[in-house]
């Protein structure tokens, strides 16, 4: 139930004065903290200044929760019902309004909505669905491609320091996204680079233009040689997308690869500080401990803006048509309503969490990142007999962004179990490794892999 106040009945107009501003450097460090003082000033919902514009930031479980489901379809995603944005009040510059009017899936609403996501759902089944072909290849190409990153982080020693966010995390999934949208590393190279552009903020609007200008080129080769990825089977549920209109969608894919590579981060770094975490993983339960590093730690903290459709009541405010919402999980996650009732078990979480969405605008490919992460940790405590943090946790470099809670550098101590040696794929017999001759499994990563691999020393 929505938390009532009969302190408000007009809508509250946002704010025009200064106001608190959300991205500071507490907020990189620690985030609860400041959701604690919004929430003890304001409530479960806040007027805060996020790089130079007003909006409402949702705290609370049940707020959040009820704008993700939209009952009523009381919240648009579309720009255009932004009002500020329509009165032409929002800076052409300003560094995140080229994500919030990408044309695509996650910025649509109603039957457009519905249509697109239909694709999605199509497209990524054959990647998602327990037995399919093409998801049994893709969780060999993970386990190769992580195979692959740990032979490069080790092939000078087998004991020594990485970077398991440089090397580790962020590759993973920039690895995936060649493997799903068909494509050259180099050329995902420099996809993903922008993505991080894109997402963190600076540069959103060059990023934005390169991003899709790769990506239609993409979408115009893969309407003529169709393949066994994502594009071709997009195209395949949907013939009447335009190449222009593939492209837009698959600007997607890499945001949602980024986030997987946040979460890996934020499971390894609970996995190597917390010994019972660590135990547990030992008797198989590693998708209980994503679930719940989802629910304490998630990197996707913040979602891009809804906007109110109509005067909404909303925590202690009314909401005016047309006012931009941020929705904080990370805030809900931490609010007493919904904390206070978490069981204490170390592992074992609830499912009620919001990490992956709720309504018309869930994550559609939960599963994907799921399998992605419980793949990527568990071949690391494999093939690592010791993995300690170089840094005490909360000494930790966050990137800064307003989306993704996720690490700028994961600097650890490593010593590879005595199974392995340094540079070399899973050691013959490994269950995790694919068959003999299939995908490369334990054959040295191609020359052009190895130097991007090796760039990443540098933290690219």
């Amino acid at each position: 139930m929505i938390r009532d106040s009969r302190s408000a009945s007009a809508a509250t107009p946002l704010p025009t004065s200064p106001l608190e501003p959300l991205l500071t450097a507490e907020y990189d460090a620690d985030p609860g903290l400041v959701h604690e003082r919004l929430r003890g000033r304001y409530g479960p919902v806040a007027p805060v200044d996020l790089l130079g514009v007003p909006v409402w930031f949702v705290l609370g479980y049940d707020e959040v929760l009820q704008v993700m489901q939209n009952p009523r379809e009381l919240w648009s995603k579309r720009v255009d019902a932004w009002r500020a944005y329509a009165e032409g009040r929002v800076p052409p510059d300003w560094p995140l309004l080229a994500l919030l009017k990408a044309d695509n899936m996650g910025f649509h609403d109603g039957e457009r909505h519905h249509a697109l996501r239909g694709s999605w759902n199509a497209a990524l089944r054959p990647f998602q669905e327990p037995g399919h072909e093409q998801a049994r290849v893709l969780e060999r190409a993970v386990v190769r491609y992580c195979d692959e990153l740990i032979g490069v982080m080790t092939e000078e020693a087998p004991a020594g320091r990485a970077d398991l966010a440089a090397q580790y995390g962020r590759p993973l999934p920039l690895m995936v996204a060649n493997h799903l949208l068909g494509v050259t590393l180099e050329r995902g190279d420099d996809v993903v680079t922008d993505l991080w552009r894109l997402i963190d903020g600076p540069d959103s609007g060059g990023a934005y233009q390169r991003l899709y200008t790769a990506l239609l080129e993409l979408a115009t080769d893969k309407r003529h040689r169709r393949g066994d990825d994502l594009p071709s089977y997009m195209l395949a549920a949907d013939p009447g997308l335009t190449d222009e209109e593939l492209a837009r969608e698959l600007l997607m894919l890499p945001g949602f690869l980024d986030f997987t590579g946040g979460l890996i981060c934020n499971v390894i770094v609970e996995v190597i500080t917390n010994p019972e975490l660590r135990q547990a993983l030992s008797v198989g339960a590693i998708e209980e401990v994503v679930n719940r590093v989802a629910l304490s730690n998630p990197a996707l903290a913040n979602l891009s803006f809804r906007y109110a459709r109509a005067d909404v009541k909303l925590g202690r405010f009314t909401v005016a048509a047309g006012d931009p919402v941020m929705l904080s999980i990370a805030g809900a996650h931490a609010d007493p309503v919904f904390a206070a009732a978490l069981p204490r078990d170390t592992v074992r979480s609830t499912r009620a969490h919001l990490a992956w969405g709720a309504g018309p605008h869930g994550c559609p490919s939960r599963r994907l990142a799921t399998m992605m992460t419980t793949i990527a940790v568990r071949r690391l405590l494999d093939r690592f007999s010791t993995l300690t943090p170089a840094l005490p946790p909360d000494r930790l470099p966050w990137r800064p962004s307003p989306f993704v809670r996720a690490l700028r550098s994961l600097p650890v101590r490593y010593e590879l179990d005595g199974r392995h040696s340094p540079g070399t794929g899973p050691v013959p017999g490994d269950s995790a490794s694919s068959p003999s001759g299939e995908d490369g499994a334990g054959q040295p990563p191609p020359s052009g892999l190895r130097a991007f691999l090796r760039r990443l020393r540098g933290g690219q």
